[in-house]
């Protein structure tokens, strides 16, 4: 695989903007794909209800289940393994995500303060759910990757002096800017070229080779996981393809 240039521009644990240079827009894409298909996470799956003498059906409560995203240790279970999480909770009172006890403690709710009902006097909801492990590729319920985007780094490029009379217009430009070797996030001059170079004539150009990636995860694993775990399913298809070929 070809070598590239990464450079975090913004960096959390559930989110992050970086800048790739060296890739084409077909790889720049793969990794996109790879993100929100082909990392897996636990998902739950079956739901077995015990007692739901809510107002909400058992098919609502398990379709709100199926969408609590669960902390998904990588490399400890194998596709199509599962879990068994369980919730026994008795109103007046709400029943949220993090009231999910599971029978193995590295999954569970990614976050605990996640609604699922709420329960009035006299109501309750006890149920056991099974969580699979899979991919994006056969459900959305289990990208860990809800927000995976990317666009050409643009730079900016002075021209001189804006003309005494120029169009007063806003110049709105998204995502993040080059200038002079300075990395900009558009966001940081409200997107408009002229506040930033008030009195400046600029042309803007796509860097054919750069692009810079959104990544925002669901909880199920931090960002540079996510990143780490889905170029690395590119590179072993990539591996397992030359293989097949030297046959």
């Amino acid at each position: 695989m070809a070598e590239y240039d990464v450079t975090f521009i913004e960096r959390g644990e559930r989110e992050a903007r970086f800048l790739v240079r060296g890739v084409t827009p077909a790889f720049a894409n793969g990794v996109r794909r790879a993100m929100v298909a082909d990392v897996p996470t636990f998902s739950i799956d079956t739901v077995r209800v015990i007692e739901n003498s809510s107002v909400m059906f058992d098919e609502q409560i398990g379709l709100r289940l199926g969408l609590v995203p669960l902390t998904t240790p990588v490399g400890e279970f194998e596709i199509g393994e599962e879990v068994t999480l369980a919730l026994d909770v008795e109103g007046p009172d709400t029943a949220y995500s993090g009231d999910l006890v599971g029978n193995d403690e590295m999954v569970g709710p990614a976050e605990p303060d996640v609604p699922i009902i709420e329960l009035k006097d006299d109501q309750r909801l006890e149920l056991e759910a099974d969580a699979v492990l899979d991919t994006g590729r056969e459900h959305a319920k289990h990208q860990g990757g809800v927000a995976v985007s990317y666009r050409h780094l643009q730079r900016v490029e002075p021209q001189g002096e804006r003309e005494e009379f120029a169009d007063d217009d806003a110049e709105i430009v998204r995502g993040v800017i080059e200038d002079d070797g300075e990395l900009v996030p558009t966001e940081d001059f409200d997107h408009d070229l002229t506040k930033r170079y008030p009195d400046t004539q600029v042309e803007i150009e796509d860097v054919t080779d750069a692009f810079v990636f959104h990544v925002e995860t669901d909880g199920s694993f931090d960002v540079d996981t996510l990143v780490k775990e889905g170029v690395g399913t590119l590179r072993r298809r990539a591996e397992e393809l030359t293989e097949t070929i030297q046959l």
